[in-house]
């Protein structure tokens, strides 16, 4: 027995035995149900509803009119529905009063399907934006993706915020590197270790976790706390702090993983090979991100207000990744150009100022010492300034 498809015949079923239980209902949309006949059925009798139809008028249980005009309106949207079927539903109904409660299962249902659809897809568009080396489809998938989180928020009656699973237990890992990564994590790793200053490059804005290699992560991490001790990078240092870190003595680096970037010179562009690891980086974490949040809606435990909050929590370590991915793709911001005409307007603004009464345009301290008389020079030769005729 499936309790989803139950709660669909028992919703309709409630609103067949008694039409106004769509008073209650309408929060529901056809595209809610899951089967494309429910989905029919549901709009015929919103719309009889809307025409005003004679049964929504009377207190009594439905007339036969009622259910006739329901399948005759359905059943031009949808083939395959019989009058036996409506009798069916109204059977499967137990109490139409409990019509609301049908309808937030039916509800419910619904949100598991929308949520598990837009994570299939965003991991549709991640692994296609990566064998592309793009990122413009994932990002706009993950905003659609964002945006239907909030608007099911909005529908079941829960606040939209992200909330982190306790015992998590779901998939992070998509699929191992491939060869070419981890090849290009290496050479990357090998020029800023040779290259003079090409850490800051990317310093500000590549993690270790945007290597797809562990190892290679770990690495990038004692080559970044070099850099903010204000230390040189190059092999010895390198090797040093990798050492003190234990990295090769807990297995997180191997030397044959390590001896090809200390013993490898590399040139290049740092900041332009550090975008295609930021840019791998971001595909892989949307991969992450939508099996996730697709484990989380086939967890029948989780109730709806809590798998919207854990596919926004999901979705959070993306939104740094395309933060930072902006920092490194923006060009740029340009010094402000200097404003020719403010100089002439201050020049304006101080001639027009007036002067203050008792005041001098270049006032002189009067605390300054008249200038103390100085040695003259007379043919060549410094003399006082005063002296005597005897003297000559």
């Amino acid at each position: 027995m499936d309790p989803l498809l139950t709660g669909e015949q028992a919703a309709l079923g409630a609103v067949l035995l008694d039409p106004r239980q769509l008073d209650g209902l309408d929060w529901l949309e056809p595209r809610d149900f899951y089967r494309p006949g429910h989905q029919a059925l549901f709009a015929a009798l919103r719309k009889l509803r809307a025409e005003g139809h004679p049964a929504l008028g009377t207190e009594e249980v439905a007339s036969l009119a009622w259910l006739t005009d329901t399948l005759a309106e359905a059943s031009q949207h949808v083939r395959g529905l019989t009058a036996s079927y409506l009798h069916a539903l109204a059977a499967v109904c137990p109490r139409p009063a409990h019509a609301p409660l049908y309808g937030r299962m039916v509800l419910e249902g619904s949100i598991r399907r929308t949520v598990t659809e837009h994570a299939d897809r965003l991991l549709a568009v991640a692994r296609e934006d990566a064998g592309q080396h793009e990122v413009h489809g994932t990002a706009t998938q993950a905003d659609v993706l964002a945006g239907v989180l909030n608007d099911l928020a909005t529908r079941w009656g829960t606040h939209s915020r992200a909330t982190a699973l306790r015992t998590p237990t779901l998939p992070t890992a998509v699929e191992p590197p491939a060869a070419a990564q981890v090849g290009n994590e290496q050479f990357l790793l090998s020029l800023l270790v040779h290259q003079n200053g090409a850490i800051e490059e990317v310093f500000d804005w590549l993690r270790p976790q945007d290597f797809a290699h562990p190892g290679h992560g770990q690495l990038y991490r004692c080559l970044g706390a070099l850099h903010h001790r204000g230390e040189p990078i190059d092999p010895v240092t390198t090797l040093w702090e990798v050492q003190r870190r234990g990295l090769l003595a807990e297995g997180t680096l191997t030397e044959e993983q390590l001896a090809p970037v200390l013993r490898d010179g590399a040139a290049g562009s740092a900041e332009w090979l550090g975008e295609q690891l930021l840019r791998s980086s971001l595909t892989r974490a949307a991969a992450g991100a939508a099996l996730q949040i697709a484990a989380h809606a086939d967890e029948r435990r989780l109730a709806p207000g809590q798998l919207i909050g854990h596919a926004l929590h999901a979705l959070g370590p993306l939104e740094e990744l395309r933060a930072r991915w902006r920092t490194a793709t923006s060009p740029p911001t340009p010094p402000p150009r200097p404003d020719p005409g403010q100089a002439a307007r201050v020049q304006a603004a101080l001639a027009r100022s007036p002067t203050r009464p008792g005041t001098r345009a270049n006032p002189t301290p009067s605390h300054v010492p008249p200038p103390a008389p100085g040695p003259q020079r007379v043919h060549g030769h410094t003399s006082p300034r005063h002296f005597h005729r005897s003297s000559m």
